[in-house]
């Protein structure tokens, strides 16, 4: 199959429990909630969610089994704010459960993409916002674009069990104009999406709008110096999709996607001695958050939860090969639902290819004659998103090798304000009078795992220098040191470079050749963590982010780290919260919690458009195999000569 006629998954019936919502199903969920009389002429739809059932029951379940298809519904009547909480059961058409959320107690759900125009059309008619725009200068409304931003939780009184965003503005000189370059800096208006009223307007100084167009979206003066690179795999890929399973090289795994993660893998195994040897049961980015660090009175809230308050997956790209994927691509849609609760499809939602990746081993022996070389080959398994401003790629990696890492790229446009001058402390100025306000991209891996079956265990593991003695008489020796974390309070951790710090991820009841527990390290990148004061809201509210490194009991209902409601949620529900029952981790079912991120002083060279800038981790075995897995990788060919092995050794 050539480069320009891509794969793409045709849904097939629903044959396992973790098999994605299919538009029927989503269907099927509203009539069954319309039916209970559940639905009226103002509920709206802010989630739709595969209820995955329990991890235990997924492993139990043989082909041809039956088991019951839940759906999880969160309800918003847009005309009294109640949110209702609903669980249905599609295979016996009824609903289980509905209950009434407490938003004052459990927060709000995710904003849905219908309020970002409802948020203009409120401000663009609202007297008070009017007029600080015309002192402004700026006399056309409709050309005075809004940011609905999620409100967060400061204790300001009136704002409890309000459904609020909280707006910023810029101005759009034209139709093809990149609005993000004219940031209208000083005001800031709180608004009530229920009732439509703006509850607060605070102006707080006028500052010059830039004009100067950044449009780097319109055609360009281009280079002309590259030459084209064309990939090829004339005879097609080299894994194999059925439904939701794919296989490659001796890797098998399951795809899932739903709105609030996006992609999820599950079930990553892979085939050695026989049988496919369980690793990771599900991974997925359960969460990320943006914390800025402008503390002035227009701008100390921002603090944007991605998964949480805005459903990552409901922004997903369609991907296009060539620009987005390149190569031999095997696409995967999506479906969803929208605000109303009826399907929605994702064409091209999920990216999947396999690309060469330098040298997996090379070897010139100088005793026997013999030279080997061998490439290295990755499974690629992304998606994109885009929220607002900003643009993020997940990017899973599957190596010959047995290793697993993650890769988070961001990209897009930096959230721009008016810079004041001078030194200020907040905000890089990235071209004149153009701001952009430090701050951090911080996400949390889930991995829930499940190293040759569920009984798993943590050691930290850190490099030791040995000091001068009798056993060490040259000061050469080092060692490394292992701490095993026991309780769900040893569990907390943070990374440490000087150290080599890793965490080493065991089945202690599973021992290898050499009579070690097989495992698997998990190698930090270790950059800084959240750097807001302890005692901030988001510091309450995104707990997850103050280490590198959770380690909890697991727990189906445990999801995601911020809690179920992140949107105008306290910090009453996470997993700092969980932790509190200091719960057995060692030698037990076990969810390792990874947070890595980006933190980031813009600089001109990120405007108008910002270069992808990269984080990640990236999971080893260690001791998991006998030897190297990737001992039966075939030799290279060799090139020009057709047919020729290169260097097998």
């Amino acid at each position: 199959m050539l480069c320009d006629a891509p794969q793409r998954t045709r849904r097939a019936a629903v044959t396992h429990p973790l098999d994605r919502l299919t538009r029927d199903e989503i269907a099927h969920n509203r009539r069954i909630l319309d039916e209970h009389g559940l639905i009226g002429p103002a509920t709206r739809f802010p989630l739709v969610m595969l209820v995955e059932p329990a991890k235990a029951a997924v492993l139990a379940h043989r082909p041809g089994d039956p088991w019951d298809r839940r759906v999880g519904t969160v309800l918003l009547d847009r005309a009294t704010g109640e949110v209702r909480d609903v669980l249905v059961s599609l295979t016996d058409g009824k609903v289980l459960d509905a209950r009434v959320v407490d938003v004052r107690a459990e927060g709000q759900p995710p904003i849905m993409g219908e309020e970002f125009a409802l948020v203009e059309k409120i401000l663009w008619a609202a007297p008070e916002w009017c007029a600080a725009m015309a002192r402004r200068g700026l006399t056309e409304p409709s050309r005075i674009r809004i940011s609905a931003l999620s409100a967060g939780v400061f204790d300001i009184p009136g704002e409890e069990g309000r459904r609020l965003v909280r707006c910023l503005s810029f101005l759009q000189l034209g139709d093809d104009d990149n609005v993000w370059a004219h940031p209208v800096d000083g005001i800031v208006a709180y608004v009530d999406l229920i009732t439509g009223e703006v509850v607060e307007l605070i102006d707080d100084g006028d500052f010059a709008v830039p004009l100067a167009a950044q449009d780097f979206h319109l055609p360009q003066v281009e280079r002309v110096s590259q030459k084209p690179i064309r990939i090829t795999q004339p005879e097609g890929p080299s894994f194999s999709v059925d439904g939701n399973v794919v296989t490659w090289e001796k890797w098998q795994f399951r795809i899932g996607f739903d709105q609030v993660e996006g992609l999820t893998l599950h079930q990553i195994g892979f085939a050695d001695g026989g049988r496919v040897r369980p690793i990771v049961y599900r991974a997925s980015v359960a969460e990320m958050v943006v914390p800025y660090g402008d503390p002035s009175p227009v701008r100390f809230w921002q603090n944007y939860f991605d998964a949480g308050e805005y459903s990552l997956g409901k922004d997903t790209n369609a991907l296009t090969l060539g620009c987005d994927c390149l190569g031999e691509i095997h696409y995967f849609d999506a479906v969803i639902a929208d605000d109303d609760g009826h399907p929605r499809h994702l064409p091209n939602a999920i990216c999947m290819h396999e690309e060469d990746y330098g040298l997996l081993w090379k070897h010139t022996d100088m005793y026997n004659g013999s030279s080997s070389v061998r490439r290295q080959r990755r499974l690629v398994i992304s998606f994109f998103i885009t929220v607002g401003n900003y643009d993020y790629g997940f990017y899973w990696y599957l190596y010959l090798d047995g290793t697993i890492e993650l890769e988070c790229k961001a990209t897009g446009v930096v959230f721009a304000s008016a810079h004041p001058g001078g030194d200020y402390p907040w905000a890089s100025e990235i071209a004149p009078g153009v701001g952009a306000p430090y701050h951090q991209h911080l996400f949390s891996a889930r991995l829930d795992m499940a190293i040759d079956g569920a009984g798993n265990a943590v050691d930290e593991v850190d490099a030791v220098r040995v000091p001068v003695s009798a056993a060490n008489p040259y000061g050469n020796a080092f060692t490394r040191k292992a701490t095993r974390l026991r309780t769900e309070s040893d569990g907390a951790r943070m990374a440490d470079g000087t150290v080599g710090r890793t965490w080493h991820i065991s089945n202690p009841a599973v021992l290898n050749a050499v009579g070690r527990p097989v495992g698997y390290t998990l190698h930090p990148e270790g950059q800084p963590t959240l750097l807001a004061d302890p005692s901030s809201s988001i510091a309450r509210r995104a707990a997850f982010t103050t280490r590198h490194l959770w380690v909890t009991a697991q727990d189906d209902t445990q999801r995601y780290p911020a809690g179920r409601f992140v949107n105008q949620n306290p910090g009453l529900t996470g997993i700092d919260t969980w932790v509190k029952a200091d719960r057995e981790i060692d030698g037990t079912d076990i969810v390792v919690w990874h947070t890595f991120g980006l933190t980031h002083f813009p600089r001109p060279e990120d405007w108008p458009i910002m270069p992808v800038d990269r984080t990640g981790f990236t999971l080893k075995p260690s001791g998991f195999f006998d030897r190297n897995p990737a001992l039966d990788t075939p030799a290279p060919q060799a090139h020009p000569a057709p047919g020729g092995s290169c260097c097998a050794g």
